[in-house]
């Protein structure tokens, strides 16, 4: 950390954190939603296949859920430790942003939490199930109102600045920004899309190790179709993503294409599309370049001629990094093909009924598991860092944001967080990764033994780590 500013460990500091922290509510939002499914259908049908994968994947939703918590609240703190000139230009809109997302998302999920956490033999299959979807739906307002405040910094709208702070004068507006929906929609479905991801990885390990029972081959049959939908849909809603980018943030599509000059007027040739180069900031140019002529204009413009602007047309202290947005935008875009590419595959390993037997498929699932994330990772770096050298686009630039800190008690508590953070979660990572790997432990066709008396339902994996069978009684079963 030598030689750093505090400006630049205050951004290392706050990325360091938020990226442990936006895995969590991605399989969290995924996870919820695929319980309230496996309970819908286990009412509908009374198989009991559903109910044992109820059962197995809640205990991974509560500790997924609790690390989420954790980590959520230091991000809270470093507004106000670190960027707290940010706050007090944008807490005006940002401030009432966070705050509903706790009296609407927040509160909602707490409240529901502990009957779908301990109430499934406490409580009517009714009850319960409105629970379970009551904390489905908390984590999707959640992710509205953090998408919205997030959006905003990137296209801002109704607001005025008066007396050098940020007012909104309406808050529809603010709300529904320029980008919101893009990314909101982006956002929900890059959750689902990991989510299924890592419950196919799950399924296929259970299966490689001769653990084929029916939950197992269940689960994996039913991740792979939310595979095969979502993954090609990411890419309709990214495509749509990119356009909204190049109208309101063109120096970002310039940044993370490498696409440094732009046509003259006459020039109806087009640009290509750039698989491979090195942008270089200081020469101006991309090195090495591997070119696909007018590809670049097909898909970002639909135009076999159309242009977009060069990052040479903004000044140099406007320009975003391109040498690291290049290769996080593609890292994000070659999982994303990966991904179409085996929802596809499984799908036609379907149709032969070769799924659950091919080994080497089931390898390959296993493979995909962290690919989802990893791929929200590199997309939350290409919108973030393409917002540089801006906090709030346009308005307050990142080096006006940072708190009048030194750079030494910065760098201690960066060092702090990066011993804690790798201590705490890379011990509830591996806990939950232990948790999917095991499986449910008992065929889904058995019936789990009754609560007797002073039982207490069912507990998170945080707490007991009982095989899923076990974990809870059928819907209808009261404590005498």
């Amino acid at each position: 950390m030598h030689g750093l500013t505090a400006l630049e460990l205050a951004r290392i500091q706050f990325g360091f954190t938020v990226s442990f922290h936006i895995l969590f509510p991605a399989i969290t939002i995924g996870l919820a939603c695929f319980l309230a499914f496996l309970e819908a259908h286990w009412l509908r049908t009374q198989d009991p296949v559903y109910r044992t994968l109820y059962q197995f994947w809640i205990k991974i939703f509560a500790l997924n859920f609790g690390m989420g918590v954790v980590s959520g609240l230091v991000m809270a703190y470093e507004f106000g430790t670190n960027w707290s000139f940010f706050s007090q230009f944008a807490g005006g809109i940002t401030g009432p942003l966070l705050t509903y997302e706790v009296l609407t998302a927040f509160f909602l999920e707490a409240g529901f939490l502990g009957v779908m956490l301990y109430g499934w033999n406490r409580v009517g299959p009714g009850l319960h199930f409105f629970a379970t979807v009551m904390v489905a739906l908390g984590t999707i307002i959640s992710s509205t109102w953090i998408i919205a405040s997030n959006s905003w910094m990137h296209t801002p709208a109704g607001y005025a600045i008066v007396a050098g702070k940020v007012v909104p004068t309406d808050w529809l507006a603010v709300i529904f920004n320029p980008s919101f929906p893009y990314r909101l929609t982006h956002m929900v479905i890059a959750a689902l899309l990991s989510t299924a991801l890592f419950v196919a990885a799950s399924s296929a390990w259970q299966l490689l190790h001769g653990r084929a029972v029916p939950a197992a081959r269940k689960m994996l049959s039913m991740a792979l179709w939310m595979v095969l939908v979502t993954a090609p849909l990411q890419a309709v809603v990214g495509d749509a993503h990119g356009l909204n980018t190049i109208e309101h943030q063109p120096a970002k599509i310039a940044a993370l294409e490498g696409h440094w000059n732009t046509a003259a007027k006459d020039d109806k040739g087009g640009f290509p599309l750039i698989v491979f180069g090195i942008p270089d900031m200081e020469r101006e140019e991309t090195r090495y370049a591997i070119e696909i002529p007018r590809l670049g204009s097909l898909i970002l413009t639909h135009s076999l001629d159309g242009q977009i602007r060069g990052l040479k047309d903004f000044r140099k202290e406007d320009r975003p990094n391109a040498t690291v947005l290049f290769f996080t935008f593609r890292t994000m875009v070659g999982l994303g093909v990966l991904m179409i590419l085996f929802g596809v595959l499984g799908w036609v390993l379907r149709r032969n009924g070769a799924v659950y037997r091919s080994r080497a498929f089931l390898r390959l699932a296993v493979l995909m598991g962290p690919t989802g994330l990893i791929a929200l990772l590199a997309g939350w770096m290409t919108t973030e860092l393409g917002r540089q050298p801006w906090v709030v686009y346009g308005l307050l630039r990142t080096r006006d944001a940072v708190s009048a800190h030194e750079a030494a008690p910065v760098a201690l508590s960066l060092a702090l967080f990066v011993v804690v953070y790798f201590i705490v979660f890379g011990v509830g990572i591996r806990y939950m990764l232990k948790l999917a790997s095991a499986g449910p432990t008992a065929d889904a066709h058995e019936e789990p033994p009754p609560y007797g008396p002073g039982s207490v339902g069912a507990v998170p994996a945080a707490i007991t780590t009982a095989p899923a069978s076990n974990a809870m009684a059928p819907h209808g079963q009261r404590k005498s």
